[in-house]
């Protein structure tokens, strides 16, 4: 088994500081592979103000030459280990259970790898994220203990990712597109001619979907 990597929290960048968190929902935005912490960050005009945003910098520093950050190695065009994408998601529910103070809701937004991350930790913890947005990520293929409590509950997914998008392995893709529908609230988009990326369209229905997340009042 992947041994669980430990995330820095002093490189976390907050949207509030302290004394403006507690009782607001949190959102945490995870950045892919070769990125860090100030990537998704600068989404934050686009998204709910509602949210308090935390943006986590990956705990492993890719080989040389590959900039920024990691939650998981990529071994290769389709050298993805499953466990150690699981390895990364314990990571980041560790930070979480120490972060998350009185927030009134947690939920998760990757792209990329980070996507892979913020539902992989939603599967860990079923009970604990209100929901999981994954922008060009996928579903890790592993088989998890908490699997049948995350498909019980069906938490709110989005899912969006572009059509021209030739990063994420075919396969992967395929697995994520058969394995999610049964097991979560699916919402999302296949954009036409976006790749790899994430365009005006779809932050515009990530904020939907987020204004639909919020706790109640």
């Amino acid at each position: 088994m992947s041994e669980t990597p430990v995330i820095d929290s002093a490189a976390t960048r907050w949207s509030a500081p302290p004394a403006e968190r507690a009782g607001r929902p949190l959102l945490i935005l995870l950045h892919g592979y070769g990125s860090d912490e100030n990537d998704l960050f600068a989404l934050g005009p686009h998204l709910p103000a509602d949210y308090v945003l935390a943006a986590v910098r990956a705990p492993l520093a890719p080989p040389f030459p590959t900039p920024g950050w990691s939650w998981c190695p990529i071994e290769g065009l389709n050298g993805r280990d499953p466990q150690a994408a699981t390895a990364g998601a314990r990571a980041l529910v560790d930070w979480v259970d120490a972060e998350r103070g009185d927030a009134a809701s947690v939920g998760l937004l990757g792209f990329s790898q980070g996507g892979l991350v913020a539902l992989e930790a939603l599967r860990l913890r079923p009970e604990d994220y209100a929901f999981a947005v994954n922008l060009s990520g996928y579903a890790n293929p592993s088989t998890l203990d908490t699997d049948a409590a995350f498909a019980a509950r069906r938490p709110p997914v989005f899912w969006g990712r572009g059509a021209f998008d030739d990063v994420i392995p075919p396969a992967l893709v395929e697995h994520t597109a058969q394995w999610l529908p049964s097991r979560v609230d699916l919402s999302g988009r296949l954009y036409p001619d976006l790749g790899h990326a994430v365009s005006a369209q779809e932050l515009d229905d990530v904020s939907t979907f987020l204004v639909k997340q919020l706790p109640a009042a």
